[in-house]
């Protein structure tokens, strides 16, 4: 019923967590963290009415109405602050995910860890992450119809820092990936004069040249 990016995004939340999953869609996440017994209560917002519905009967149909609550509305906004604990948002763009984040500021800063799946953009989540005092615990990576996505775990005060990716048979792949992906983007930018001397050709410069010390280990 999910897939492994999925299951990535389940594999951090803690048993017993009252948690938020938005954009639910079809409400397959939520369906798996109950029936798993890692959310003792879920709350699913889907802001779109055919999804919304297509949950409804999904959750209804898993025999959880009592344990699956689905919200028709936008992100966050539909959620009061202590509600949940965990907050998951997967399957939508890095800056999206920071959009919904700032929309709802009692609701997440209540929560006490964030599991965040970006599509792309995912330094934006990171520097949103650490703007707002939240630390990053762990990490891990997950590949789906060839395609590899980051799942990154947030909490506000960390007892510890783990980081799954860093050990992930995937990292080597999606590093690669990377670099190919930075290294188009810095040829595009080298036609330009003005890219050229821009911030965002240096940083890009420097990550490449990064990811090549890495590979030279």
């Amino acid at each position: 019923m999910i897939d492994s990016r999925m299951k990535a995004v389940m594999n951090f939340v803690g048993a017993g967590s009252r948690v938020a999953d938005v954009g639910a869609d079809h409400g397959y996440l939520s369906i798996a963290l109950a029936q798993s017994g890692r959310a003792e209560k879920v709350i699913a917002t889907e802001k779109n009415l055919g999804p919304c519905e297509a949950a409804r009967k999904n959750i209804s149909a898993a025999g959880l109405d009592g344990v699956i609550e689905i919200r028709l509305g936008d992100g966050l906004k539909v959620l009061s602050a202590g509600e949940v604990d965990t907050i998951c948002i997967a399957g939508m763009g890095g800056a999206l995910i920071v959009k919904i984040l700032g929309d709802a500021p009692e609701v997440v800063q209540s929560a006490a860890r964030l599991i965040l799946q970006p599509m792309n953009a995912a330094k934006k989540i990171r520097a949103w992450l650490a703007e707002n005092s939240w630390a990053i615990v762990d990490e891990d990576l997950a590949e789906s119809s060839g395609i590899i996505y980051e799942i990154i775990c947030a909490e506000k005060n960390p007892s510890e820092k783990i980081f799954k990716r860093e050990t992930s048979p995937l990292l080597k792949k999606f590093l690669t990936q990377r670099l190919e992906k930075l290294e188009r983007v810095l040829a595009e930018m080298s036609k330009s004069d003005s890219a050229r001397t821009s911030e965002k050709y240096s940083a890009t410069l420097a990550e490449v040249h990064a990811l090549k010390k890495f590979f030279a280990r």
